[in-house]
């Protein structure tokens, strides 16, 4: 097969959809691989690791696109909508439930297109969107913590407290993969954390890893808002395959 990567042009989008050694993978395989020339200098791979490992570096965008397969990690931006084609198969993450435009241009190219978001396992299980979730979840305290920050516009709260102040409180919806990579790093900074979590099962399944160093509470309406007034930092971890998940905005 014929496969294509293309640069991402997505602002603050700095990974790219094959490494040097998923190329190297690939071609062993015999498939052949056009990587555009700086698609993945955001990711720290220079084009001369890819040329090493087989792939050909090409010079524009439209070059990558043209093949059979083409693999990236964000959707396709409104200025590549031009190179979706029926003949095209298109590996990446969509999110197409937030995002009507795309979907309605995909529709309408005749495109087949894979979402990472997608793919399941058996067991209904989604290991292409796993290993993002897990980053999501664990940058979710950094960033929350970080905006705390009164120099940042915040409370003034520091998520671990010092020795004779309460340590800050994180809230956090949803017991899934987001929630309890989110749930870790909170504990370690010494925060009061709380996951609210609809399954009993998976909540008997976090009281395995937590003890009782993490407040597992069963979702509804009363707890979510008792537990949202008092925290300091509130963390959505709910999963809805196929809608868009739910916001949050504080009251007046």
């Amino acid at each position: 097969m014929e496969i294509g990567v293309p640069k991402e042009i997505k602002d603050q989008e700095f990974r790219v959809g094959l490494s040097p050694s998923s190329v190297r993978v690939l071609k062993e395989a015999g498939h052949r691989v056009w990587v555009e020339t700086g698609a993945g200098v955001g990711a720290g791979f220079t084009d001369a690791e890819y040329a090493e490992v087989g792939a050909e570096i090409v010079s524009t965008a439209d070059q990558a696109w043209a093949q059979q397969l083409v693999i990236k990690v964000k959707e396709p931006q409104a200025s590549e909508y031009g190179y979706l084609r029926k003949e095209l198969i298109l590996f990446t993450y969509l999110h197409l439930a937030a995002d009507r435009p795309l979907t309605e241009s995909l529709l309408t190219s005749g495109v087949t297109g894979i979402a990472y978001e997608t793919v399941e396992m058996p067991d209904r299980r989604l290991p292409l969107l796993t290993p993002m979730s897990i980053i999501a979840g664990r940058l979710a305290v950094q960033f929350g913590a970080r905006f705390l920050e009164r120099q940042q516009g915040g409370r003034g709260v520091l998520l671990g407290g010092v020795p004779g102040v309460k340590s800050g409180r994180v809230v956090i919806l949803g017991g899934g993969v987001v929630g309890t990579e989110a749930a870790k790093m909170a504990v370690g900074m010494g925060a009061q954390v709380q996951i609210i979590e609809l399954n009993i099962d998976r909540l008997a399944y976090l009281e395995t890893i937590f003890g009782f160093r993490v407040e597992l509470l069963h979702s509804n309406s009363a707890q979510i808002e008792a537990s949202v007034k008092n925290a300091d930092l509130l963390i959505g971890a709910v999963l809805i395959p196929g809608r868009r998940r739910p916001f949050w905005f504080p009251r007046n």
